[in-house]
């Protein structure tokens, strides 16, 4: 093995990515699998996540998916998802906390109820799936090669921008502070917590302006860079965040979002 691929190796371990059937958390796992590791994928529609683990064994990489159901959206649900990953695995090297949902509505007629919703996926899934995995982060953590969580935050969470999804912004920045706070906890466990804050992509919750080639070249044309991100711009930070180069960082919120982040009059997708 060269140097390059020892340094950015994620080969043998294992991982779960949660919401991985589409959009960035298929990118998460698409990455994994191609460099070697194991990687359960779930979200709520199992048969999606059977068919893409499928897709993801066929394409020649080192590495291996498992697709099932698994609900984060009631303390139910993420029991029973615990339990079908305690059923597959001991250790559990990598946590991607992806799963994501979003409301829009004008600030008039924003529901009451849409809160509660992103919020309890959004965060509330987040803290308490990462606590009851504990117990197989451990089992996994070592001084040279610590666990990994990544959160998935949002461009959106930190910067104050709206574009009618106020419950999503919102929850999107609890993810940034919960990550750091999780960061500092867990490093005495030898587990990191790091966050990704993408910009636009392509995925089923951005398929209202990022469907098509023309649609996804105009909300590009807003960005920096000047394009909207691509499935390699996600493997690589995955990679890095996941493997003995990214073994030293904590608490981090990285921005992958073409320079959104420190753009002046950002806009998204609302014109």
């Amino acid at each position: 093995m060269s140097y390059l691929d020892e340094l950015f190796s994620v080969a043998g371990k294992t991982a779960l990515v949660t919401g991985a059937a589409t959009g960035i958390g298929r990118m998460a796992a698409t990455a994994l699998v191609r460099a070697g590791a194991t990687v359960m994928i779930a979200s709520r529609k199992g048969e999606d996540c059977i068919r893409v683990a499928a897709e993801l064994n066929g394409l020649g990489g080192s590495g291996r998916a498992d697709g099932f159901a698994g609900d984060v959206s009631s303390e139910a649900g993420i029991a029973a998802l615990v339990a079908e990953v305690k059923a597959r695995t001991e250790r559990l090297h990598i946590l991607v906390n992806n799963a994501g949902v979003s409301w829009g509505a004008p600030l008039e007629s924003f529901p009451y109820h849409a809160w509660a919703k992103v919020f309890g996926v959004n965060v509330t899934a987040v803290f308490h799936l990462t606590r009851e995995l504990l117990p197989l982060l451990d089992a996994a953590a070592s001084d040279a090669d610590p666990a990994r969580v990544i959160n998935l935050g949002s461009v959106m969470g930190t910067q104050p921008l709206a574009d009618d999804a106020y419950s999503y912004s919102a929850s999107k920045a609890a993810v940034h502070h919960l990550t750091r706070t999780l960061a500092i906890e867990f490093a005495a466990r030898r587990i990191t917590v790091n966050a990704f804050a993408p910009g636009p992509f392509q995925s089923r919750m951005t398929a209202f302006a990022t469907a098509t080639e023309e649609q996804a070249r105009h909300v590009g044309d807003h960005v920096p860079l000047r394009r909207i991100g691509a499935p390699d711009d996600i493997a690589g930070a995955t990679l890095y965040l996941c493997s003995r180069a990214g073994s030293y960082v904590t608490g981090a919120i990285l921005p992958i979002d073409g320079g959104q982040s420190v753009q002046h009059g950002l806009t998204l997708f609302k014109e």
